[in-house]
């Protein structure tokens, strides 16, 4: 376990938020949070969680939305925002271009939270029938490396296939108008294409990726906010209970945000994990794994250490 993951634990375990904050100008007590329109942050904003928590301590947050994990550590490399929550590859990438990213928490792996699909009818029958053809997905999204694991295990070269990067909505379209021969996709976007679309699974990440969820933070105001990383892991940690005491529920609440069915949602929620925890060295070694990969790939400017945005070290 890291020295960060030990002192942010040590705090979410200890008395609750009742001591009082050090004292902070008024611009230091803005929490500004990164969210997509699924996931536990989402419904953390839905309740109203992490203002309850921070409110006696002066604090209120801000939210803002984002199509996706790259763009999303695009804003907390900039300093739009301080905290984030994504999936494997994007912390990858933005590590390589800035050392303002750290990692605060992971949840569980979810490998069969997200998939290559292929349309219901289609010829493709195997990863190694992906040579040649056009498979869409989210540059550098945890989808970009499981592509990568899974050519890799049908021995397909990364570079016989056509990528085409296109976010969620874009790569909808185009997978059903047949631009597109699969899609590399994630949940709940998965589980709508299978119900709504027929989508086949041609490969989920089971035995390729762990499909693990980060949450992240700027390293300044990680450090400078260990009150606030308090707050926001004790959020995530009634929002999980909640969302698996009460799946419909939480599925009827982010309906309307996602646009996406209640069945749909209900599936995606049964194929996450819940449970967050310290980054320790299996989790580490994982992501460590990833930037290599895509080094290896020619798609980083250089290597990079995971550990380097383990605050203190690990």
């Amino acid at each position: 376990m890291t020295k960060l993951s030990r002192r942010l634990f040590g705090l979410a375990l200890a008395t609750g938020l009742a001591a009082a904050a050090l004292p902070l100008h008024a611009a230091d007590k803005v929490v500004n949070v990164g969210f997509q329109k699924y996931g536990t942050l989402v419904l953390i904003k839905g309740k109203g969680l992490l203002e309850e928590k921070l409110k006696p301590l002066g604090y209120t947050v801000n939210w803002a939305e984002f199509a996706a994990g790259p763009q999303m550590l695009e804003a907390l490399n900039s300093g739009a925002i301080d905290i984030a929550q994504t999936g494997e590859a994007p912390p990858i990438f933005a590590q390589a271009a800035s050392d303002r990213l750290v990692y605060i928490a992971h949840e569980p792996a979810a490998p069969h939270g997200e998939a290559i699909l292929v349309p219901k009818d289609s010829p493709i029958q195997s990863l190694a029938d992906l040579k040649g053809k056009k498979v869409g997905f989210n540059k550098g999204s945890n989808v970009h490396y499981l592509l990568v694991r899974a050519l890799e295990s049908a021995g397909v070269p990364y570079d016989q296939i056509s990528p085409q990067f296109l976010p969620p909505a874009d790569a909808r379209a185009a997978f059903t108008n047949g631009a597109i021969d699969a899609w590399a996709i994630w949940d709940p976007f998965q589980a709508s294409a299978e119900q709504t679309l027929g989508a086949r699974v041609l490969a989920d990440a089971e035995g390729l990726a762990p499909n693990y969820q980060f949450y992240l933070g700027d390293r300044t105001f990680v450090t400078g906010h260990p009150e606030v990383i308090q707050a926001l892991i004790a959020s995530i940690r009634e929002i999980g209970a909640w969302i698996q005491a009460s799946p419909d529920e939480a599925a009827a609440e982010l309906a309307p945000s996602t646009g996406i069915p209640a069945d749909a949602l209900k599936l995606a929620l049964s194929r996450q994990s819940f449970g967050v925890a310290p980054l320790d060295a299996e989790v580490i070694a994982s992501q460590q794994a990833v930037a290599d990969t895509f080094r290896n790939l020619g798609l980083l400017p250089h290597a990079i250490s995971i550990d380097d945005a383990i605050v203190n070290g690990s």
